[in-house]
C-alpha cells in the first residue's frame, strides 16, 4: 500500500482525483492520506508534484 508523507503533502487534491478505488481523502488538517481500500496501483504517486506519497 502507497502512503502519503504528511509533513511533504501540500495539500493539493491532485492524487485524490486519481485514484481509481476513492482510497484517498483529506484530514481535518487539509492534508492526505490512505485508507485500506488502496489497491497499490501506483497512480497517485505519479501525479503528486512534491514527491509526497511512496510505496510502503
Amino acid at each position: 500500500m502507497h502512503i502519503i508523507d504528511k509533513d511533504t503533502c501540500i495539500g493539493c487534491g491532485a492524487c485524490e482525483g486519481t485514484c481509481p478505488v476513492s482510497a484517498i481523502s483529506a484530514d481535518a488538517n487539509g492534508k492526505y492520506e490512505i485508507c485500506d481500500a488502496c489497491v497499490d496501483c501506483g497512480a497517485c504517486a505519479g501525479v503528486c508534484p512534491v514527491s509526497a506519497i511512496s510505496a510502503n
